[in-house]
């Protein structure tokens, strides 16, 4: 769980996805990654220190899409499975059941967002996202940057390791690659609600930015010398 300046709701975040990780009877560690946050975020997830089923990382600032990188390098090396999501309380754990109880079947598991309601911006990245995948990977993931997704800790170790640190959007390459690879993919419908604390932090302008980056981060994986050789 990568997590920047989410004072506000970060604590009902954390502990509703352990309740429901506990109400499963899942053995699990949640790694929640403070990415520098500049507001009292640290100080609030400091309460979960100690606590056994959840590791807190506080690091220095590096991005959102550096900060899963980190948390997936991490969770690789310790699990079977590895589930991200944000912790901006947009996708409620209520549904994460839906992906658990058919993981015996699938390779990589994600929570598609319906009900989205999103920007001119916010469009567009998601537009050039799913043209990027369907293009250069091939079709299978519906969701491709989705933040809730369950995948099998030695696939994503293979991905992972050809993509680059500093990659804006590592998700939707990981989209890409188990479509490649022939992974068996389930996608399911999760509600996304709109976001009710704090705010966004990439501004509209930069939007065009990262959508552009994004697209030339994940042409340059797909032609790589690392791509193929997971492959």
């Amino acid at each position: 769980m990568p997590v920047y300046n989410e004072e506000e709701c970060i604590v009902e975040v954390v502990q509703a996805w352990d309740n429901e990780l506990i109400r499963l009877g899942i053995d699990s560690v949640m790694l929640v990654l403070n990415d520098g946050s500049r507001d009292s975020t640290r100080q609030k997830i400091a309460r979960f220190e100690g606590n056994d089923r959840i590791r807190v990382v506080n690091k220095e600032n590096s991005g959102h899409g550096p900060t899963i990188l980190t948390g997936y390098g991490l969770a690789v090396e310790e699990a079977e499975w590895v589930f991200q999501t944000d912790s901006d309380n947009e996708m409620s754990p209520a549904f994460f059941h839906e992906l658990w109880e058919r993981r015996n079947n699938f390779d990589a598991l994600f929570g598609s967002r319906c009900a989205r309601e999103q920007g001119m911006g916010r469009k567009l990245i998601s537009a050039v996202s799913r043209f990027a995948v369907r293009v250069f990977f091939g079709a299978g993931v519906t969701d491709v940057n989705t933040p809730y997704r369950l995948i099998r800790a030695p696939l994503l170790k293979k991905i992972i390791a050809g993509i680059p640190f500093g990659t804006f959007a590592p998700n939707v390459i990981v989209s890409g690659a188990v479509v490649t690879l022939g992974a068996r993919i389930y996608n399911h419908s999760v509600p996304h609600e709109g976001r009710k604390t704090g705010r966004i932090s990439i501004v509209k302008w930069k939007l065009w930015k990262a959508a552009v980056k994004s697209f030339v981060q994940t042409l340059h994986y797909r032609f790589s010398a690392s791509y193929r050789s997971t492959k």
